[in-house]
């Protein structure tokens, strides 16, 4: 494995989560296990041979690890350490850096957890302010639980007990519902979206979340 060779302990978690894919494969497992072939289809462009690669070297540094599943299951999964759960700061705040460049290319393809982590990033607690409520939102075939309590937002894998509205979509659907402000009212005509229940309240919901203003280029940026 290459190495800055450096005592700095950025240089040294660098060293150890550096190489492409390798912060992308945390970012798939911060909502729970997965098997390889969960990994790969969250993961479009990685080949098997560079994701095992990637994932031998997390596992090495104690950032990842397996487990067999009992049965009737029984299968192999790759689960964050104690120690890598402690990532999902730094991807939450790569997350909310990246979203600021303008160059951001939104109609490339978002899994579902990269896409359910950028709307944890980008929740506009101010848009919330009064508004409690709680919605089962699936995304293809998983189910969240998206619950809003004092302006504070929770959206996890699972199912709430009492949802105000049941929201069904796929990914790229509601990231343009979300990130890029995309009309309920378009979606559903347009059958990408169904939702059961208080149909106003969900339309509320999915406007709670909306990229921030890019970053302006330095009026130095080209001086010498």
């Amino acid at each position: 494995m290459r190495t800055y060779g450096e005592g700095c302990p950025a240089a040294h978690a660098l060293d150890l989560v550096g190489e492409r894919w390798s912060l992308l494969i945390v970012r798939e497992l911060l909502l729970g296990p997965k098997r390889f072939t969960d990994l790969r289809s969250g993961l479009h462009g990685a080949s098997a041979n560079v994701l095992s690669q990637r994932l031998r070297e997390l596992e090495a540094a104690g950032v990842v690890g397996k487990r067999r599943l009992p049965p009737p299951a029984a299968s192999k999964v790759y689960e964050l350490t104690e120690w890598g759960r402690e990532l999902e700061g730094p991807i939450v705040l790569l997350l909310r850096w990246g979203a600021r460049s303008a160059a951001i290319p939104l109609d490339a393809p978002m899994g579902a957890d990269a896409l359910i982590l950028s709307m944890r990033s980008l929740f506009m607690p101010q848009a919330a302010q009064g508004f409690d409520a709680a919605f089962e939102l699936w995304v293809g075939d998983r189910p969240f639980i998206a619950e809003i309590i004092d302006a504070q937002l929770i959206l996890a894998p699972g199912r709430p007990e009492h949802p105000h509205a049941v929201i069904r979509t796929d990914a790229e659907t509601l990231k343009r519902l979300t990130l890029g402000g995309r009309s309920l009212d378009v979606s559903l005509h347009a059958g990408r979206v169904t939702v059961q229940g208080d149909q106003a309240m969900a339309e509320r919901f999915l406007g709670m979340f909306r990229l921030p203003e890019p970053a302006a280029a330095s009026a130095s940026a080209g001086a010498v």
